[in-house]
């Protein structure tokens, strides 16, 4: 059975209790066995309806008469169709105006464009009643989309179109250096720690260490760090760099890469990895699980070093 306290948010544990507005008692008669469970299960069912309200509905409890008024009016009513639709109406203008609003508007912040209530409003209760004078649903939603796309582009280039110079100027220069390599893809590493192991397919589950870094040289992640340092994980689960240079490192393998953002996380924001970022890792081959692995002389497509190119045109997904 799901309570309201269930539903509350855990954290309003530590806020101040809600003041609730005293409400005038009606008088009550319970006059057999059945009333007065009737009576208790009632009031049974509305533990952590107070946090739930607060937290959850943005209900300011000063003014529970108005909340109790609603309550009666809808269990009256009952299954009454006009009573459901114009009940629902207010539903969905509360998620509106909670949710879906705010949510744009955050999505705008640091843009040329910017909501306006009135419109939006109209816009949306023109859909409802299928009015096409001005757009068609479809019509609206593409112009929506392109223009949400457009603004994020231009906010990313904004903020973090110097991540993506940064790395493309860096991984221009390392491609000279001696014992790096440069793959078709624009993957780059360098082999610290040659192994003699197996060479692990994509879909092999892998026991790795390894360390993340920044090209500042903050380091956002290691497992040297943990108290079992070893990660296991399948090659095809994670960035697309990480899968390229599993599937040749042999174990025994310690390799430095230096991987584009286009084949690490793109231009999706991941904390302390912004976007266009490019990441450099040291990574420790320790084993494969699973099936018998490749030999080393039957996956041995290793990489031609070439000269540095320009990053390539298509994004890799986020893993």
């Amino acid at each position: 059975m799901v309570s309201f306290s269930m539903l509350a948010i855990a954290a309003n544990d530590k806020k101040k209790k809600a003041v609730v507005a005293p409400v005038a008692p009606a008088r009550t008669v319970l006059a057999n066995s059945n009333d007065t469970l009737s009576y208790a299960a009632g009031m049974a069912q509305t533990n952590g309806l107070i946090p739930y309200l607060t937290s959850q509905m943005k209900v300011d409890t000063t003014y529970m008469a108005d909340f109790i008024k609603g309550f009666n009016e809808a269990m009256e009513k009952g299954d009454n169709p006009s009573y459901n639709a114009y009940a629902a109406g207010l539903q969905i203008a509360d998620m509106v105006k909670n949710r879906m609003f705010p949510g744009i508007e955050k999505e705008l912040e640091g843009t040329s464009n910017a909501l306006v209530r009135s419109k939006f409003v109209e816009g949306f209760v023109a859909a409802l009643k299928n009015d096409t004078s001005i757009y068609s649903q479809q019509t609206s939603a593409s112009y929506f989309e392109a223009r949400m796309k457009a603004n994020h582009e231009a906010k990313q280039e904004k903020l973090y179109g110097a991540n993506r110079e940064a790395g493309k100027k860096f991984l221009a220069e390392n491609a000279k250096k001696e014992g790096v390599v440069t793959t078709p893809s624009g993957l780059q590493y360098k082999i610290l720690t040659k192994g003699t192991g197996p060479v692990p397919t994509a879909s092999q589950e892998v026991k790795v260490k390894y360390e993340g870094k920044l090209l500042d040289g903050t380091v956002f992640d290691s497992s040297y760090k943990r108290s079992d340092p070893i990660t296991k994980f399948r090659c095809n689960q994670v960035i697309k760099g990480w899968t390229e240079a599993l599937t040749m490192m042999p174990v025994g393998s310690t390799w430095e890469l230096y991987i584009p953002y286009e084949l690490a996380y793109g231009e999706h924001d991941q904390g302390k990895i912004k976007p266009f970022s490019m990441l450099i890792f040291k990574v420790e081959l320790v084993g494969i699980e699973g099936a018998e692995a490749e030999k080393p002389a039957e996956a041995a497509k290793a990489p031609v070093k070439a000269a540095p190119k320009a990053a390539p045109k298509k994004v890799a997904k986020k893993k």
